[in-house]
């Protein structure tokens, strides 16, 4: 299979998943509402002025647990229009679909965080030291939490507990990214030193290549199960 056709096959499915998220609007209103409650909530727990590693937490908090409903909801869509049905049947590589689901998680992340990332900073008055860097370690974030909440939401979504279960399956397995992020995160927003963020950020492309690599070779026996 060429990688044009494979490319295209992505985009189809990318494409698809994007419209009906947009034409709906309720599933998209719903991951933005939790994860700007989510944030507001750890804003107004922490009693004193806020740190840098404190926003750097509620960051991370919002973004795991909205994002793991919006990785979600990919599944459930096509569970409910018997739509995964027609995807095992169709000549299409597993792996195509598990990228643009992948993506789809990955877009919508990023437009969450592209919203709360400022709020963050006008709630608790801390300018980033670097932006740019901010930016960087959101990225890894986003492309491991993708890659783990991808595969893992194709396995919950055959369950009748699935909204127990992906939370249950993912949060562990999310710890190292969680604390690498925040731990990366504290210090583009102004602290320790800038260097100190090197070693994190290597934990934080560890888990992207390993899990992105771990779906891409294994969505094709948890789709025909």
């Amino acid at each position: 299979m060429s990688e044009a056709w494979q490319v295209w096959q992505v985009w189809q499915i990318l494409a698809k998943d994007l419209r009906i998220e947009f034409r709906s609007k309720a599933g998209l209103a719903a991951v933005f509402v939790l994860g700007l409650l989510v944030l507001l909530i750890f804003q107004f727990a922490v009693p004193e002025k806020p740190t840098p590693e404190s926003a750097a937490a509620a960051l991370w908090i919002s973004f795991v647990f909205a994002g793991t409903l919006g990785a979600q909801r990919t599944f459930l869509l096509e569970r409910d229009n018997l739509a995964i049905e027609g995807l095992k049947t169709a000549p299409i590589d597993p792996a195509s679909i598990f990228l643009a689901k992948m993506l789809g998680t990955l877009l919508g992340l990023t437009i969450l965080q592209a919203v709360v990332v400022p709020l963050t900073v006008l709630f608790s008055g801390i300018v980033p030291r670097a932006p740019l860097a901010l930016a960087v370690v959101c990225l890894l974030g986003n492309v491991g939490f993708s890659a783990l909440a991808t595969l893992f939401a194709s396995i919950a979504v055959g369950t009748r507990q699935r909204e127990v279960i992906l939370p249950l399956l993912v949060f562990p397995l999310l710890v190292p990214l969680v604390i690498a992020a925040v731990k990366a995160s504290a210090v583009a927003l102004g602290s320790g030193r800038p260097e100190d963020a090197g070693v994190w950020l290597q934990v934080l492309i560890a888990f992207d290549v390993v899990f992105s690599v771990a779906g891409w070779l294994l969505f094709e026996h948890v789709l025909r199960e």
